[in-house]
C-alpha cells in the first residue's frame, strides 16, 4: 500500500535531516539518561525533613578583609603582601559548631534569604538513614543528593569537598540556577548519619540582582543496589587459546559499559584521589575527559588538550592521545598537534618534556610510560599530522620511541614503522612496544639501559596474519607478566613466554586500556567511542616510582 503523501514528504524532509545530522560535528555527549528513583524523600517538607532527622539551619556569610599576598615566582602567595576578601565562616568542615544558628523550618526552604546582591549563605544539616523509605529497605540502598539553588551552590559532604578540575553539577554548580547532584552513599545502613553544608552565592556575580538566596529544590533520592549500578552490562565473547586463561579472567566475568558518545577515545590512565577517576583522551575532538568511580558522571576536564593552531581544521586528531601519572601524581601527556610531551603541573601550568630529537621537532608522540626510576619512554608515529607520513611539516625521516632523562631525550629505537603502545614488565627490565603497521602487526620487547639505550628488539608476538583491521595500539602487562594488546580482531592476551591465551570482545574494539580500582585489577577500555571496564582475577603490574 502506498503511503500519503503528506507521510511521505514528512518521511523525505526527515531523510534530510537525518543525513545532515550525520555531517554535523558533535560538540558534546548526549544527555544523560534518567532513571527513576525508587523513593524520593522532599526535605521541603516537615514530614520528609523528619523522616531523615533533617534539622535547617541558616547563617549568611559575611565578606571580610583579610592580609594576603600577591602571586611570586612559583604562582602561589609568596609575592609582596596585600589586602584581598574571604568568606566567613568556613562552615563546610566537619564538626562545625551550627547550635546558635537560626533554625529554619523544612517548608520554609523557598523564603529569601540573606542581604540580596553580592551575597552568601549557607545551610546545615544532617541526615540519619532510615530503616525503610516507603516500602523501600534502606540498607544496601544507593543516596544522591539533588537540589536546585538560587543561585550557586557549593555542597559538603562530611566536611568534603572534592577539588577535581571539571567537575560540574555535583558539588559545584552546573550553571544559574542548575541542577546539582551529589552522591552521598553507595552503601547505605539505617542509624548512618551524614552532615551537610551549603554555601548558596546569589547572582549573576557580574549584574548582582536585588534578590536573595533560597533553594528551589531539595531531595533525597534512593535507589535500589542494582538500578543505581555505574554501568550496563554488555556482550563479552570471549575466545579461549590456553587454559592459562581461566587464572585471569573469572569465569563469570562481566563487561560493563560506562559513557560513550565520544568520538575516539585514548589514553586511559587511572587517578586515585577523590574517590577514585579515570582520564582519558579524545584526540579527535582535543580534549581530556573525566569519568568519576563515585556517581559515574562523565566531564570535561581538559579543553584543547594537545593544539590551539589556526590550521586545527586540517587535523584529523589534533588532541591529547596517551596519559601517564609521574611520581608525584602529575599528568603527563602526548600532544599530536604540538607534537610534543608535556606535564601538567599542579598550578597549571604546562611543561615541556619533549619536543625536538637533536634539534628537529617531534611527529606526533602517542603513548608514553614511566619506569620506577622516573625515566618517561614515549612512542612517536605520525599519526597526529594531517598528511601522515607525507606531511611537509615533518622533520624526523623515522619514526622512533624515545626516552627522557634529566632532561635529556634519548633515542631507544627507529626500527618499527608505527610504533605505539608501550608497557613495561613487572620487573621494569623488558619494553614491551607495539607496531601500527597493516604489514608488520607485531609486538617487540627491549632490554633499555639507565639511560633509555635499547639493542635491536626481539620478536614477541606476530599478529600480521589474523583477520581484522586494526593492526598493534594499547599494551599493558599484569603483575604476573601476562601481556594485554589491542591488536586486529580484539584485546588479545598472552603470557609471559608468548603463548596465546585468549582474545576479547566487547561492542567495540578496544584501542588502549589502564589498569585501575584500589586492588587495580580492573582493566579500563578505551574503545572506539565508549569507555568500559572489566574485572579480572590479576593486577595489573605498574612502576612503583621513585621521587
Amino acid at each position: 500500500m502506498r503511503a500519503p503523501s503528506s507521510f511521505s514528504s514528512f518521511s523525505a524532509f526527515s531523510a534530510i535531516v537525518l543525513a545532515l545530522g550525520a555531517l554535523l560535528p558533535s560538540f558534546g555527549l548526549a544527555a544523560p539518561r534518567a532513571v527513576l528513583a525508587d523513593a524520593v524523600v522532599d526535605l521541603r517538607t516537615p514530614a520528609g525533613a523528619a523522616l531523615v532527622g533533617a534539622e535547617w539551619r541558616f547563617l549568611p556569610a559575611t565578606i571580610t578583609e583579610i592580609d594576603h599576598h600577591l602571586p611570586g615566582p612559583d604562582l602561589k602567595p609568596t609575592g609582596a603582601a596585600n589586602r584581598t576578601h574571604d568568606l566567613t565562616p568556613r562552615a563546610g568542615v566537619a564538626g562545625f559548631d551550627d547550635s546558635a544558628w537560626e533554625k529554619i523550618p523544612a517548608d520554609t526552604l523557598e523564603a529569601r534569604r540573606g542581604s540580596g546582591h553580592l551575597s552568601f549563605g549557607w545551610y546545615r544539616f544532617s541526615i540519619t538513614i532510615p530503616t525503610t523509605i516507603g516500602t523501600l529497605p534502606a540498607a544496601g540502598s544507593t543516596v544522591f543528593l539533588e537540589l536546585v539553588a538560587d543561585d550557586y551552590a557549593e555542597i559538603w559532604v562530611d566536611g568534603q569537598l572534592p577539588r577535581v578540575p571539571g567537575s560540574e553539577g555535583g558539588a559545584f554548580p552546573a550553571g544559574w540556577n542548575a541542577l546539582q547532584r551529589v552522591l552521598l552513599t553507595r552503601d547505605a545502613q539505617p542509624g548512618q548519619r551524614i552532615q551537610l553544608a551549603l554555601l548558596l552565592a546569589n547572582g549573576p556575580l557580574s549584574d548582582t540582582p536585588g534578590n536573595y538566596v533560597w533553594l528551589r529544590s531539595a531531595t533525597l533520592d534512593f535507589y535500589r543496589p542494582e538500578r543505581a549500578a555505574l554501568g550496563e552490562i554488555v556482550k563479552l565473547d570471549v575466545t579461549r587459546l590456553d587454559p592459562g586463561l581461566d587464572a585471569i579472567l573469572p569465569p563469570a566475568a562481566k563487561l560493563e559499559k560506562l559513557a560513550d558518545g565520544f568520538a575516539f577515545t585514548e589514553g586511559p590512565v587511572w587517578l586515585p584521589t577523590d574517590g577514585g577517576h579515570l582520564l582519558f583522551s579524545d584526540p579527535n575532538n582535543n580534549r581530556i575527559y573525566r569519568w568519576s568511580s563515585t556517581d559515574g558522571a562523565t566531564s570535561v576536564y581538559r579543553t584543547k588538550s594537545g593544539y590551539t593552531g589556526v590550521d586545527i581544521g586540517a587535523y584529523r586528531q589534533p588532541g591529547s592521545n596517551g596519559l601517564a601519572l609521574d611520581a608525584q601524581g602529575r599528568i603527563s601527556l602526548c600532544e599530536h598537534g604540538n607534537r610534543r610531551v608535556t606535564r601538567l603541573e599542579k598550578n597549571g601550568v604546562l611543561t615541556v618534556l619533549a619536543d625536538r630529537y637533536e634539534g628537529r621537532r617531534l611527529n606526533s608522540p602517542n603513548d608514553l610510560i614511566y619506569r620506577a626510576d622516573g625515566t618517561l619512554f614515549f612512542t612517536d608515529p605520525f599519526f597526529g599530522l594531517p598528511k601522515h607520513a607525507t606531511d611537509p611539516a615533518r622533520e624526523l625521516d623515522f619514526t622512533g620511541v624515545f626516552a627522557v632523562r634529566d632532561g635529556k631525550v634519548t633515542l631507544v629505537t627507529r626500527e618499527l614503522t608505527g610504533p605505539n603502545g608501550l608497557a613495561f614488565s613487572p620487573d621494569q627490565k623488558t619494553l614491551y612496544v607495539g607496531n601500527w603497521d597493516d604489514n608488520r602487526k607485531v609486538v617487540l620487547r627491549y632490554t633499555p639501559d639507565a639511560a633509555g639505550r635499547a639493542g635491536p628488539g626481539d620478536l614477541f608476538a606476530d599478529l600480521t596474519t589474523e583477520p581484522g583491521a586494526d593492526a598493534i595500539d594499547g599494551v599493558k602487562v599484569d603483575q604476573a607478566g601476562n601481556v594485554y594488546v589491542s591488536g586486529p580482531g580484539g584485546l588479545w592476551i598472552f603470557a609471559p613466554d608468548g603463548r596465546r591465551l585468549g582474545r576479547l570482545n566487547g561492542p567495540e574494539h578496544p584501542h588502549n586500556m589502564a589498569w585501575g580500582d584500589a586492588d587495580r585489577r580492573t582493566l579500563y577500555l578505551a574503545a572506539q567511542n565508549g569507555l568500559y571496564r572489566l574485572r579480572l582475577n590479576l593486577p595489573g603490574a605498574g612502576a612503583t616510582l621513585l621521587p
